[in-house]
């Protein structure tokens, strides 16, 4: 069962990966015709500035996100390399906690501020203004699902190396 799931988060992680790597692309496109708008045409685009930071924000937390499942978030690896075996897993395993936290907050505080906005209206774009906090809980939604998978696996991994 771990392993159909854990296959369905790599697939869910990949999809992750692709949508930030759209969205990169669509920022940089948006963000060029901005460019060549105000210096070629002489007429800049009003919607290009907030669509860049809708993609923005989607970009990075998703990309965030599948740095947590890869593994490839912030740590202090120095104490936990050096400590014996049984300390560094119980580090590691406080790490995957922290992720998974602050992946909950994330979420949760995200949705509040969606619900609290969404009756706004982004100005130039015509869209509810809980748009703007969509990214926010989609990324924190992922970090706890990455970080709840990553702790799992250290269980397992604890398990099937115990003497």
């Amino acid at each position: 069962m771990f392993a159909t799931l854990d296959a369905l988060l790599n697939r869910l992680a990949q999809l992750a990966l692709w949508l930030s790597a759209i969205g990169l692309v669509g920022m940089t496109l948006s963000v060029g015709w901005m460019v060549f708008g105000r210096y070629i045409l002489n007429d800049t685009p009003t919607w290009v500035e907030p669509v860049a930071i809708q993609l923005m924000g989607w970009f990075i937390l998703l990309g965030a996100a599948v740095g947590v499942r890869e593994g490839g978030h912030l740590g202090f690896d120095v104490l936990r390399v050096i400590a014996p075996r049984p300390l560094a897993l119980a580090m590691e395993a406080v790490s995957h906690l922290a992720v998974l936290g602050f992946g909950l907050g994330m979420a949760w505080y995200g949705m509040l501020l969606v619900r609290g906005t969404w009756t706004a209206t982004l100005p130039v774009l015509g869209w509810p203004g809980g748009f703007d906090y969509l990214p926010l809980v989609a990324g924190g939604a992922l970090v706890s699902l990455f970080g709840l998978r990553n702790l799992a696996g250290l269980g397992r991994a604890t398990q099937e190396t115990a003497p």
